[in-house]
């Protein structure tokens, strides 16, 4: 039997696009199903981590002479951002085993499951981006930082979040293949997710930490984190008012693209022995 080219995977996706959707709004409505606030955690819960983050970091981080324009923007892009990193490759890496019943019942391209819920949580990704626009909104009105404007580059800010997308699915990808033959990843990744949380510049600036003296090996290092390039292409858009700095997007889209690859390649060779340990 030949093995399926990338325009039968098109021509697939494109059939069950359907059932993609149905899942997509069905994992939309149960995420905050039996939630007094529903869909407005969505919103509140952003927030309510930015003003905690804030009163407790600010102090520290939010100095104007670090070239922080406004800290509270600059805490919720990054923090926006990573939470939908996160949330994302969660679900994906729980997809599979999730729908294991049906998988056993029904025959259905198998990455719909990983792709649908990276879907499902950019429905609810776009609508906490209403909280950035709120708290943006609030300053400029108050005129607290008078260096936070907006301008047109705000408009590219579509690209980084599209890049995001592609990485997100690329781990979720991996992560969902990981655990059918190894359940303990989720604990694992918990604690990856905590960490990533340190290391990614969400609560300050590199520059910051390059004055205090850090080694350079591990500025580096952090750097090397794909989530820091999509993260200061989105600030430059959104925050600087400029044009994102182009190493980052080549590093971004490269990594971005090898880790979907990657992920698409390990699904592919391991997906027919999913029946036996789901």
């Amino acid at each position: 039997m030949s093995k399926p080219t990338a325009k039968k995977y098109l021509q697939n996706a494109y059939k069950y696009r359907f059932l993609m959707q149905e899942i997509v709004r069905k994992n939309v409505k149960l995420q905050y199903r039996n939630s007094f606030l529903g869909i407005f955690w969505t919103f509140l819960q952003p927030l309510l981590t930015m003003i905690v983050l804030v009163f407790i970091f600010g102090t520290i981080f939010g100095k104007s002479n670090d070239g922080v324009v406004c800290y509270p923007v600059f805490l919720l892009t990054g923090r926006l951002l990573y939470e939908f990193f996160t949330q994302s490759t969660k679900r994906a890496m729980r997809s599979i085993r999730l729908s294991a019943s049906v998988i056993k019942k029904v025959y259905v391209p198998k990455y719909i499951y990983p792709l649908a819920n990276v879907m499902s949580n950019f429905v609810t990704f776009l609508i906490s981006l209403l909280v950035l626009v709120v708290v943006m909104a609030f300053f400029l009105i108050k005129g607290n930082y008078p260096d936070l404007h907006l301008s047109g580059y705000i408009f590219l800010s579509v690209v980084p979040i599209l890049i995001l997308c592609v990485l997100s699915l690329g781990v979720g990808l991996i992560l969902s293949v990981l655990n059918v033959f190894f359940k303990d990843i989720e604990y694992i990744y918990e604690v990856v997710c905590m960490m990533l949380f340190y290391v990614t510049p969400i609560m300050y600036k590199l520059d910051t930490l390059e004055r205090s003296g850090i080694n350079a090996a591990v500025l580096h290092l952090l750097k090397l984190n794909p989530l820091y390039s999509i993260i200061e292409m989105f600030r430059s858009c959104v925050l600087y008012c400029e044009m994102w700095d182009w190493k980052y997007f080549a590093y971004a889209v490269g990594s971005s693209v090898i880790i979907l690859v990657v992920g698409l390649i390990i699904f592919y060779k391991k997906q027919d022995k999913f029946i036996l340990h789901i």
